[in-house]
């Protein structure tokens, strides 16, 4: 069983495998698999769009089906293929109320009362988004990480920095809690389509550029699908020797 100190402990970028989130497939009676997913810092998360992603190609590759159901503390997830090794992950509607957010009290989550005007959004897990002039001279570390904690947000927040780069198509850097910059983030990138079409900034379907790659998402009726591209990187075996608890 993976508790928080063997996350931990794998997720150390010196010692152990390192990552930003390590998600744990298990069976599941009514769906392809269920799916817990772990920080860094060994904190849980309901929702990792690009972890469900991954493990939805994953399933597709091994099984040879073209739709896949995920059980995530966010729910049910549908994925499919998109065709030229894409996939397609809905990763629900999103939370727009403060107390689903969620956040500390009653406020527009449309313009929070944070220096800068950001918008909070919950994609399963909270996420604070600022659209700015030019995401790249944004010192993320030092940002990210004061309004990761924020008192607003009483489970902490994810944190992203955006602006537009043309019609529908946004770049984004972002600050995940419990990791820190990150190159990418499946939800980040949801809850900042959703803002920037909340904002008026753009339609419900955009292109989002990160530091780790390319991600399509639109905003239907039925939930906020994601579409983007894996890649099998490794296998590897963990051993009880890794953390002394296994």
């Amino acid at each position: 069983m993976i508790t928080a100190d063997i996350a931990r402990a794998v997720g150390d970028r010196h010692r152990g495998v390192g990552f930003d989130q390590l998600a744990v497939i298990e069976s599941d009676e009514s769906a392809d698999a269920k799916l817990t997913f772990f920080n860094a810092d060994g904190s849980l998360s309901a929702a990792c769009g690009n972890a469900t992603r991954c493990i939805a190609r994953h399933i597709i590759d091994e099984t040879g089906k073209t739709d896949v159901v995920l059980r995530t503390e966010r729910g049910l997830l549908s994925c499919r293929e998109a065709g030229n090794r894409l996939t397609s992950v809905n990763m629900g509607s999103p939370l727009l109320e403060w107390q689903d957010v969620p956040l500390a009290h009653d406020v527009d989550t449309l313009h929070l009362p944070i220096d800068g005007d950001p918008v909070a959004t919950g994609m399963g897990n909270p996420h604070c988004t600022f659209f700015v002039k030019d995401a790249e001279s944004v010192d993320l570390a030092d940002r990210g990480a004061l309004i990761e904690h924020h008192r607003l947000f009483p489970e902490r927040t994810n944190v992203q920095f955006a602006h537009l780069i043309g019609p529908n198509h946004l770049r984004m850097r972002v600050w995940e809690r419990g990791v820190g910059v990150t190159l990418a983030s499946g939800s980040s990138s949801c809850a900042t389509a959703v803002a920037a079409a909340r904002r008026g900034l753009t339609g419900r379907t955009v292109s989002i550029d990160l530091d780790g790659g390319r991600i399509e998402v639109d905003w239907r009726d039925d939930g906020v699908w994601m579409t983007g591209p894996t890649a099998h990187v490794f296998d590897g075996v963990l051993r009880p020797q890794m953390t002394g608890t296994l």
